[in-house]
């Protein structure tokens, strides 16, 4: 039995190509004392994914040339020489983008039992799920009566984000980039409005249709995108209005900096609204986990929260899966079931 695995063939310039990427196959080394070797069973794609394919330092080191493309999974435990662990049991853990994996039990995660499926362990009860749970509470400070905006709002952490704001009684609207997204994100997802960026022919149309959505201002946007997007909700934030920065998908390729609101003009919208932009990362926030299962959790799986998925199947379908996931061609949470 051999692993395979997709590995970083070489660094991207500019937006990613299939031949950033190759398939190979190793030999499944032999299980020391206190090791484990792991199934993977699901694996999740997700936009971070591209910034460590730069060579550049960031909050986590970029993946070397030649080793697997990083990523979360889900997996089997197949065999097992460490007591913490029993053959059969389902963990989480940071595999990356391979058929197994060998792993000392340290940072892992074993899935409890209940009714929802595995996979939700990657998604709406995983990284993206708890990614909302504190960027709504803990970084932008929501609170009932307000107005948010959320950016890639059909997404595995948007999606999240506007479900738990209507929860909390706040008035949600989102932004997309499709009909077919649009038409979830109002009927399924019950959001007061929504905006398809994609219809929008230029910034000041889409300001003006933020406006009209929100007559009295914002004040939370959640960012997913950055872009337009936040040029046209930027001039609508309240005074005090809070940003939680999560993520900014458009530009991680370096496309539209050049066509972007010059530095000066945003910083002196931040000094004179008075506005508190938060970046956050969810490994900082891994204290906050437990409160956020015990609370998301049931949620799920009364059918109160709702989710999508957009499933791949096979390993080999993982390269051409995230590059259209970075151009916005999933709908709903990426994941690969091998």
């Amino acid at each position: 039995m051999n692993i395979k695995r997709v590995v970083l063939a070489e660094r991207p310039k500019g937006e990613p190509t299939i031949d950033n990427f190759r398939f190979e196959e190793i030999d499944i080394p032999r299980l020391q004392n206190g090791e484990l070797l792991l199934k993977v069973r699901w694996l999740s794609l997700d936009p971070y994914m591209r910034g460590r394919m730069d060579g550049a330092q960031s909050y986590a080191a970029p993946v070397s040339i030649g080793e697997p493309m990083q990523g979360e999974c889900v997996a089997e435990v197949i065999d097992s020489r460490n007591q913490k662990f029993t053959t059969g049991e389902l963990v989480t853990g940071r595999f990356g983008w391979v058929s197994h994996a060998i792993s000392n039990g340290e940072e892992l995660r074993k899935i409890p039992k209940s009714n929802v499926p595995e996979q939700t362990a990657l998604g709406v009860l995983g990284m993206p799920g708890h990614t909302a749970w504190v960027g709504l509470n803990k970084i932008a400070k929501a609170l009932s009566g307000e107005t948010i905006i959320v950016s890639a709002a059909s997404g595995a952490v948007g999606s999240l984000v506007g479900q738990l704001a209507k929860k909390k009684g706040l008035r949600v609207i989102g932004v997309v980039g499709s009909q077919q997204k649009h038409t979830y994100v109002i009927e399924e997802l019950a959001y007061d409005g929504c905006i398809n960026h994609n219809t929008v022919s230029s910034v000041g149309d889409f300001r003006e249709l933020v406006a009209s959505h929100c007559p009295e201002g914002v004040d939370v946007y959640f960012e997913n995108v950055a872009g337009i997007t936040l040029e046209a909700v930027l001039p609508n934030m309240n005074d005090f209005g809070r940003i939680a920065v999560c993520g900014m998908i458009s530009w991680y390729s370096g496309q539209g900096l050049q066509n972007a609101m010059a530095f000066p003009k945003f910083w002196r919208m931040v000094l004179v609204k008075r506005l508190r932009a938060n970046g956050f990362i969810i490994f900082d926030h891994k204290e906050s986990f437990p409160e956020f299962w015990k609370e998301v959790s049931p949620l799920i799986e009364s059918g109160e929260i709702k989710y999508k998925e957009d499933i791949r199947k096979g390993l080999e379908s993982a390269p051409d899966s995230f590059l259209e996931l970075l151009k916005g061609g999933n709908f709903g949470k990426m994941l690969v079931e091998l």
